[in-house]
């Protein structure tokens, strides 16, 4: 009997979910890109993270017998438009098991900065591969080779993992220059000509800085990234100001609450110029910030100018999404095991979705009862994504019940939910009797942002999506499965492997 067969031929579906409530299987293509999409390996409301840990591990080595082709379009499709990064990284260290040239073919398109390397090789060695061999050494080197400085003082992190500096003495890259050779040097701990590293040289001498004055100079100079001036001094509102002009779009985000108790934003220019940046589609795009980042920070903040900034910010990550048609119903699942996160996630993209079908859809809420939320086009998605809350449990079947006794003609049918049914009758038994007896043709999609390996509805139902993750990227793959498109996994089995 082969390995595969011992390892994963005894393995079956489980046919209930984790409520022990009827369920399906669907592909185990599908099953993987949902894993890679949705599972960040914290803990949920129904298993924890060894749980999930345990269940991650299996799939990508069952994915890496079965389909080793697909495995490695899902990892590359997962960390660049899912934007997901743990997951791909754990998929990325078993395929290099398996499939040394797939691994080698999309090693640089997964490992994007240095601290994906830092978890990547940690990960081999949490697996019990320990350096990985000459075909992981290969592309840790091929990667090493475009450190720049700035990657040196962000990410270098000696003490936490595995540094840029313990990759190096790992992987023995050979420098091309003196001045790489004295970067090398640096992350090793080794005695390094700074005069070839201004950058590197700003830091050290920041680190020595005795006045305010010295050490904003330095930053400017160096352009110095937060991240390294909070690791090497307690910023002053001085310093922090100094900061705030040089942050990205998603530190700022991180930082407000930062910058306000330093008192930088008591003056109107700084307020006008992150109001400006949060504001900026252009800036938004570049930095593909997760829309449930804004919720989060609209959550966290207070000052009434931020908030409406990020109220705007909003509605601008979801602006260029196409248009869904006026005949949609959106449900979204407010059961307990939805509180948190998933929720927070549902509520912003249900909301995105309504508006986007100009106040001409359905807009419900659902545990055991179905609540028609009524939202307003005109008050922004954070606002109303705030004033949705969790309770009760969860029947998955009560909003499309609703649709039935009210004869209510949709064309598509557009769920998000964690697929923890538990009381009443399941989806997919009122949506065959929505089909029955109203629209033979509606469409359904059920938008999934838990890691559980069971559905709501069988693979073989050509008019139902199953849609995973936590991105923009989503609700635009609603909107052109509206309008025709193939299913995920199709998508993604037809992507090209070339960087």
């Amino acid at each position: 009997m082969s390995m595969a067969k011992k390892l994963f031929g005894s393995l079956r579906p489980n046919p209930t979910n984790k409520e022990h409530y009827p369920a399906f299987a669907r592909s185990i293509e599908e099953q993987y890109v949902q894993t890679l999409l949705t599972n960040t390996m914290s803990n949920t409301f129904y298993a924890d993270r060894k749980e999930l840990l345990s269940d991650a591990e299996q799939l990508h080595h069952e994915m890496a017998v079965s389909n080793p082709g697909f495995m490695a379009k899902a990892i590359v499709f997962a960390r660049n438009e899912g934007f997901m990064r743990l997951q791909p990284l754990f998929g990325l260290a078993i395929l290099s098991i398996y499939r040394p040239d797939l691994f080698a073919a999309i090693f640089l398109q997964v490992v994007r900065i240095p601290s994906d390397l830092s978890d990547f090789l940690t990960i081999l060695k949490g697996l019990g591969r320990g350096e990985g061999g000459r075909a992981v050494k290969r592309q840790v080197n091929r990667f090493l080779s475009g450190v720049s400085e700035y990657w040196a003082i962000k990410y270098n992190g000696r003490g936490r993992g595995y540094s840029l500096g313990d990759a190096i003495a790992t992987a023995h890259p050979k420098p091309e220059d003196l001045k790489q050779r004295s970067l090398f040097r640096y992350l090793r701990g080794l005695e390094a000509n700074l005069a070839l590293l201004p950058q590197v040289e700003a830091l050290e001498k920041l680190k020595l800085a005795s006045t305010e004055e010295e050490q904003i100079a330095w930053i400017e100079r160096g352009r110095l990234p937060y991240e390294t001036v909070t690791g090497a001094i307690k910023p002053s509102k001085a310093v922090w100001e100094a900061l705030l002009y040089q942050m990205p779009t998603f530190a700022l985000l991180r930082h407000m609450n930062a910058l306000q108790r330093a008192g930088v934003l008591e003056e109107q220019r700084n307020l006008d110029y992150v109001v400006n940046r949060i504001t900026d589609e252009q800036a938004l795009r570049k930095a593909k910030i997760l829309p449930f980042r804004l919720a989060t920070a609209f959550r966290q903040v207070d000052h009434p100018e931020l908030r409406d900034a990020l109220r705007e910010a909003a509605e601008l990550t979801f602006d260029n999404l196409p248009e869904l048609g006026e005949k949609t119903a959106i449900f979204l699942d407010i059961s307990g095991s939805m509180d948190g996160q998933y929720l927070e996630i549902g509520s912003v993209f249900a909301l995105a979705l309504y508006k986007k079908t100009q106040g001409s859809s359905l807009f419900w809420l659902f545990d055991t009862d179905v609540i028609d939320a009524k939202p307003s086009r005109k008050d922004s998605i954070l606002t109303q994504a705030s004033q949705i809350h969790a309770c009760g449990g969860t029947d998955t079947g009560a909003p499309v019940r609703k649709l039935i006794r009210e004869r209510r003609k949709v064309e598509q049918i557009i769920i998000i939910t964690d697929e923890q049914q538990n009381s009443g009758s399941p989806f997919y038994e009122q949506l065959k009797r929505y089909r029955s007896k109203v629209n033979k043709d509606v469409k359904a999609f059920v938008v999934d942002i838990a890691p559980y390996r069971h559905a709501m509805v069988p693979v073989e139902d050509p008019q139902t999506y199953y849609i995973y993750g936590w991105s923009d990227t989503v609700l635009s793959y609603i909107a052109q499965s509206v309008q025709g498109y193939s299913s995920i996994v199709e998508r993604v089995d037809g992507l090209s492997l070339d960087g």
